[in-house]
């Protein structure tokens, strides 16, 4: 019997599917991953380690799973779906030797441990976005294959709630890649890209082909790095500053003092916290970055009944 983990091969992803009826959707932005060399690109462009306690959403049928414990990690895998949460357990168990699998009461979840007592492998059942704690030690990092209709939901509200993460390793739409790593003044600097560097300095490492998936999307793929850092040093709370990216980019290439005119009571106090910021009034969005836009906030203080400053 091998003592080494196996990853997943196309020809068994497929046979999983048939076997446990499931059928890739487009609703759940589903696309499987068949490749172990692009699994193994993500574990290690992600900087896994052995023992590290890493989240994974959407395991889907085990690829990224098997890889990160591979490389010695313990994972939390949170799946929407009850069907591929139920198949995961097995197929976990079949390609690490070593484990069992320790059912978990109703409300609890299942847990894969090895022979020294150490939980391996920890699946939630659960949506991605409700998810506000996780069993176990907290993740210090997440590393996922990302639907592609919630991946900046799902990033940015793990970014929020588990300040534990240190970096962040992502597959997603290459065109979502590209916004997420934007820097201010490019083409496709925008929400996604102001809000994430509050949390953590991005960068595309890599693009995936779609003949690595099952099914094929249509579209391209890439992997983007995030390393957690220090927001900005502000007085202003961060509802208050993501309040006025927001209206920043409500309507792109509008001047900061039309576009926060409404989030300011004024046109005039637009003008006037812009300036205190030392911010054009002239200027548009897309060339200010995270520090600017907190800088922005603290001028506007809070606005009809939105959080400003935090209070000493």
């Amino acid at each position: 019997m091998s003592t080494t983990t196996t990853l997943l091969g196309p020809a068994e992803i497929r046979e999983l599917a048939e076997r446990a009826g499931v059928r890739p959707t487009k609703q759940l932005g589903q696309n499987f991953v068949l490749d172990g060399g692009t699994v193994r690109k993500i574990v290690r462009q992600a900087d896994v380690e052995p023992g590290d306690r890493v989240v994974e959403v959407g395991p889907g049928l085990g690829s990224l799973t098997l890889g990160l414990l591979e490389a010695g990690a313990d994972v939390v895998a949170v799946e929407i779906d009850p069907t591929l949460a139920r198949l995961l357990p097995t197929t976990v168990a079949r390609h690490v030797p070593g484990l069992t699998v320790v059912a978990g009461a109703d409300d609890e979840p299942v847990v894969l441990r090895d022979d020294a007592g150490r939980n391996r492998l920890t699946i939630v059942l659960a949506d991605a976005l409700d998810v506000h704690a996780l069993p176990g030690p907290p993740p210090v990092a997440l590393v996922a294959n990302l639907p592609y209709n919630v991946s900046v939901p799902v990033l940015l509200t793990f970014l929020e709630r588990f300040d534990s993460l240190e970096r962040v390793l992502v597959m997603v739409q290459a065109e979502v890649a590209d916004r997420l790593a934007a820097p201010p003044g490019s083409r496709t600097y925008g929400v996604p890209s102001a809000k994430a560097a509050w949390y953590a300095s991005a960068r595309r490492t890599a693009t995936v082909g779609r003949s690595v998936f099952w099914p094929a999307p249509n579209v391209d793929s890439a992997l983007v790095r995030f390393d957690r850092r220090e927001p900005p040093a502000t007085d202003a709370t961060r509802e208050a500053v993501f309040a006025v990216v927001d209206a920043a980019f409500a309507q792109r290439r509008k001047m900061l003092r039309s576009a926060l005119s409404a989030l300011a009571g004024s046109a005039d106090a637009a003008v006037a916290a812009l300036d205190a910021a030392g911010v054009d009034p002239q200027a548009r969005g897309e060339r200010i970055d995270i520090a600017g836009f907190a800088r922005i906030a603290e001028h506007l203080g809070p606005v009809g009944g939105r959080p400003g400053i935090v209070e000493a």
